[in-house]
């Protein structure tokens, strides 16, 4: 980010100070110029202030400045300094994208003027830019990662929070909670340019482990017949996700370890070091601390991946959001095998609230892919042992309807109230209640 509020491009040393002069009294931070050239290489990426440039200049003139800008970054503002002649010339200026002109002389209250102005504009524009970045990423966020649920409600804040930092991250949580689609979560809220790069540490041959991690070069092993790039090094830059981490073999631990320390790999049948910038986001559904103590598991693997650790609730423990990734899922479903949503009787939902989903949401997903093409599983099929009473299915239902009254209407009481027919008071008391957020 520049250290100066205005870049002012002009030729003419005593105009160009007297300028600067006059902004710095007012508080208003300034650079000079002499020229567009020397502008170019002062003026940095992420630049946030205002451009002052004259029309006529050595070189590049400040209408072909104009539409260099236009082209990179049309939302800084660019005022022209115009001479007599040079109204006309002004006048296409605005019309291609300047923000206002000065014409020679100009006073310097009309410059701080205009520059107040411009300034206040591109804090603005700068501002509602930010902010439909952060409701993109958190409408992405919520979209992606659905529930309801206190539990989950936490996990998305602390991945807004963790997001763009480098940590490693840990994700605990059972088989189809949904840790990969959180790890890539992750990726995309977090700004790295680079790749996201899965790999099942369960599913790879220890045999294979060097060159798949690590790749090779041409002749570096019988059958190597041409470079190959690794994962490690084809996640330059990006995430690297490594799902089932308890079961890599030892030997992959120790040599994961080694690039974690130092930051570097090299190809196998290559002495040149690679340095590599990785964020490393594993998976587990086993205890790694325990598996620590046991031997089964480097100690210093497990403190050098879990500096984050992010635990996926299984889905029993958040029933309340069961009817609402069944919507979900079967809308998909509907969508993508052209079938007609179905009707889900009280019984049926009563089934799923009750069943204890061992495979989680990936089950959940299944049932209501099922559904859809018009069959039952032994989700909907099952009798509970613990059948809910009246007054729990009216809180279910309840529940249930508070969550999309509030999703629709953004999270506002009043209007929510509004549309449920009940006083403000009243549903503040049922969402502290439910514990919803």
């Amino acid at each position: 980010m520049a250290d100066y509020d205005v870049l002012i491009i002009e030729d003419d040393e005593s105009v160009r100070t007297s300028c600067i002069q006059s902004l710095e009294i007012e508080g208003i931070t300034a650079s000079g110029a002499g020229s567009v050239e020397e502008a170019q290489k002062r003026l940095p990426p992420a630049f946030t202030g205002v451009i002052i440039t004259d029309l006529r200049l050595p070189g590049l003139s400040g209408m072909d400045f104009l539409q260099q800008m236009q082209a990179s970054d049309p939302a800084i503002p660019i005022i022209m300094i115009t001479g007599h002649g040079d109204i006309l010339t002004a006048v296409e200026a605005m019309r291609s994208g300047a923000y206002d002109f000065l014409p020679k002389p100009f006073s310097p209250q009309v410059l701080i003027q205009q520059v107040r102005r411009a300034l206040e504009k591109r804090k603005l524009t700068l501002e509602v830019a930010k902010l439909r970045q952060q409701l993109a990423h958190v409408s992405d966020l919520d979209s992606r990662f659905l529930g309801h649920a206190q539990p989950m409600c936490e996990l998305r804040e602390m991945v807004r929070n963790i997001a763009t930092t480098p940590a490693n991250v840990m994700i605990h949580g059972e088989t189809g909670t949904g840790k990969e689609l959180l790890a890539r979560c992750i990726h995309d809220l977090s700004g790295r340019p680079g790749n996201f790069v899965a790999l099942n540490c369960g599913g790879l041959p220890e045999t294979l482990f060097d060159s798949e991690i690590f790749g090779h070069e041409r002749g570096a092993f019988s059958g190597a017949t041409q470079k190959r790039i690794g994962k490690i090094e084809y996640a330059q830059g990006g995430t690297l996700f490594l799902d089932e981490i308890e079961s890599m073999p030892m030997a992959m631990q120790i040599k994961l370890l080694r690039v974690l320390q130092e930051r570097q790999i090299e190809r196998l049948g290559a002495n040149q070091p690679i340095p590599v910038d990785i964020r490393v986001i594993s998976a587990t559904k086993a205890d790694l601390g325990v598996l620590a103590e046991q031997g089964e598991f480097r100690a210093d693997l497990n403190f050098r991946l879990n500096v984050i650790e992010l635990p996926i609730p299984p889905l029993r423990e958040r029933r309340e959001d069961i009817p609402l990734l069944f919507k979900y899922f079967a809308g998909v479903a509907a969508t993508t095998f052209g079938r007609e949503l179905p009707e889900i009787d009280t019984v049926k939902m009563q089934n799923y609230l009750t069943w204890p989903w061992p495979g989680n949401v990936r089950e959940l997903r299944n049932e209501a892919e099922r559904c859809v093409l018009g069959m039952t599983g032994e989700a909907g099929r099952h009798g509970s042992d613990h059948v809910l009473s009246l007054p729990q299915m009216v809180e279910h239902f309840e529940k249930d309807l508070i969550i999309s009254e509030l999703s629709k209407h953004h999270g506002n009481i009043s209007q929510a109230a509004e549309a449920l027919g009940i006083a403000k008071s009243t549903l503040f008391d049922k969402v502290k209640k439910y514990a919803l957020q």
